[in-house]
């Protein structure tokens, strides 16, 4: 994480994406990987739209917000200045909100449940549009969480992809925050191996140097980047 005084929210973004860009570069290294096989998303959810403009102002093009409302409401105006944005949705999404969602996000990270599954599928073959896909697996299969529980894993992405034939891409998950991450990101990677993905979104602003050496291609983190959220 950033040495930064991330609990103030006074923050150097520029500052902070540069130190994280060197501890991704150094965590390929020692995995023997491409630095430029893991894409870094910005977590910018509860951060506004001026701040959110220092990462891109300095470069920065993919980004991740939780909620479509929020989406909405802060980026169309960023597209028209950035128009090479690629937003991902990293929270749940209710199936009444799939419209907004599709003309928002070039990525949906969270298909966590048959009705979602289904509801993107129609709204598909409704409109023709469709944003890439992540399935979101519930690794530690906590209740509380949303994803698909690792014994179901292998018919749900089986479903969504021959059944419904959505765009499913890839896997996500969020490990418990008060277990080791390790075997989680180990779980991820093999289920997604069975199924020929190649895209792995796991790690966050604690653990996304360790995601990277078990082959995350994607790595989520705000609070590193763009300090403390104003809730």
């Amino acid at each position: 994480m950033s040495s930064h005084d991330l609990s103030s929210g006074k923050t150097d973004v520029a500052d902070n994406l540069a130190e994280i860009q060197s501890n991704i570069n150094a965590a390929c290294e020692a995995a023997d990987r491409d630095p430029g096989d893991v894409t870094l998303v910005c977590v910018s959810k509860n951060h506004d739209a001026d701040h959110v403009r220092k990462a891109l102002v300095d470069g920065r093009r993919v980004f991740g917000e939780n909620r479509v409302q929020e989406a909405a409401g802060k980026w169309p105006g960023l597209r028209a200045e950035f128009p090479d944005i690629e937003l991902h949705l990293i929270g749940p999404l209710q199936t009444n909100k799939v419209k907004d969602a599709v003309a928002l996000f070039d990525v949906i990270e969270t298909v966590d449940r048959p009705k979602l599954a289904n509801a993107l599928a129609k709204h598909r073959d409704k409109t023709g549009a469709c944003p890439d896909l992540f399935i979101q697996i519930n690794t530690g299969e906590e209740e509380q969480k949303a994803g698909i529980a690792p014994k179901d894993a292998d018919d749900f992405i089986k479903m969504c992809r021959e059944e419904l034939k959505l765009p499913i891409i890839g896997l996500m998950c969020i490990p418990p925050v008060d277990e080791e991450p390790a075997p989680h990101f180990t779980l991820l990677g093999k289920i997604a191996d069975r199924h020929g993905l190649k895209i792995r979104s796991m790690g966050m602003s604690g653990d996304y140097e360790a995601a990277i050496r078990f082959g995350a291609t994607h790595v989520r983190v705000g609070t590193a980047i763009f300090g403390s959220r104003g809730y």
